[in-house]
């Protein structure tokens, strides 16, 4: 944790022992944000668990009755957000860390899309991820502690045919998110933005949504794509179990990263990328540095 100085009498400190914390995590029914929930628990922490249906999460909370709470929460519903938060507050009296794990995935070509439905996708991974962000923020700041851990996607840090649409809303939540760990360190808080790669989960199965038209023209580009995503799913190398645990590493760790790619492939396909950005760079430098006011 930050020990920037600051004018609050507040004194800032290292990071609480994970027994220690209160989560509240988003989207808990399946997936990552099921098994973080189920790690932080399993490891002490105190937990607000969160699905649109509440039942899904039953299971955990009846594991763990003393230290987790349902809550019903589509975060897309600023009551059910006010609500989430509240709750979390009146339960347990305190709240450290976020964990912002709700969103989905959208696929198509970027002619082929349906502006409804990825306006919808953004108003899940992006603006209802930022709303329930700045809900907890003057929380946080009160008490010059809490960290937000946001569960991104490779898709915000490069963008590939079929997946623009999904990619722009993880890169808005990376651009936003960067810039508010900037903000909110000198006052004790930390922001971790994690990109995973491809992990087993149901992103690219029964959570994935498609538009319904194909245009021959995109078959190569896009459709082989999009077929391949189809077809790794249930197959991916990443372990959503392994996956939680660094989640729970991060949160509770004194001086985490702002940034973390998960995953063996993406590390290789990350590094493939900034060395080409790097050439690019050096290719164009000249034209790069050609459009100022003469010495």
């Amino acid at each position: 944790m930050s020990t920037a100085t600051s004018t609050s009498t507040h004194t800032p400190t290292t990071t609480p022992s994970i027994t220690d914390t209160v989560w509240l995590i988003t989207g808990c029914s399946t997936g990552f944000g099921r098994e973080i929930a189920l790690c932080a628990l399993e490891q002490g922490a105190r937990v607000a668990v969160t699905a649109r249906r509440v039942e899904a999460v039953a299971d955990i909370c009846a594991r763990y009755p003393q230290r987790a709470l349902a809550i019903t929460l589509d975060i897309t519903d600023a009551a059910q957000r006010e609500h989430a938060f509240q709750s979390t507050l009146k339960h347990f009296g305190q709240l450290d860390i976020l964990v912002n794990n709700a969103g989905y995935g959208y696929v198509a070509a970027i002619e082929e899309g349906d502006e409804d439905a990825f306006r919808a996708m953004f108003e899940t991974n992006f603006f209802a991820t930022l709303a329930m962000t700045r809900l907890v923020l003057p929380h946080f700041r009160a008490r010059r502690r809490g960290r937000i851990i946001n569960n991104s996607s490779q898709a915000g840090l490069m963008a590939n045919p079929g997946t623009g649409f999904y990619s722009a809303s993880k890169h808005a939540l990376e651009g936003v998110m960067e810039a508010l760990g900037k903000e909110v360190a000198p006052l004790g808080i930390q922001v971790v933005s994690i990109q995973p790669g491809a992990f087993r989960t149901d992103w690219s199965g029964r959570s994935m949504q498609r538009s319904g038209e194909r245009i021959a023209d995109y078959a190569e580009s896009v459709g082989s794509r999009l077929d391949m995503i189809a077809a790794i799913d249930g197959q991916q190398p990443g372990d959503p179990v392994r996956a939680a645990q660094v989640f729970v590493d991060l949160a509770t760790m004194d001086d985490p990263p702002a940034q973390l790619v998960l995953g063996t492939g993406l590390l290789h396909t990350y590094r493939e990328r900034l060395t080409q950005i790097q050439a690019r760079l050096q290719a164009w430098e000249a034209v790069s540095t050609s459009a100022e006011y003469p010495q």
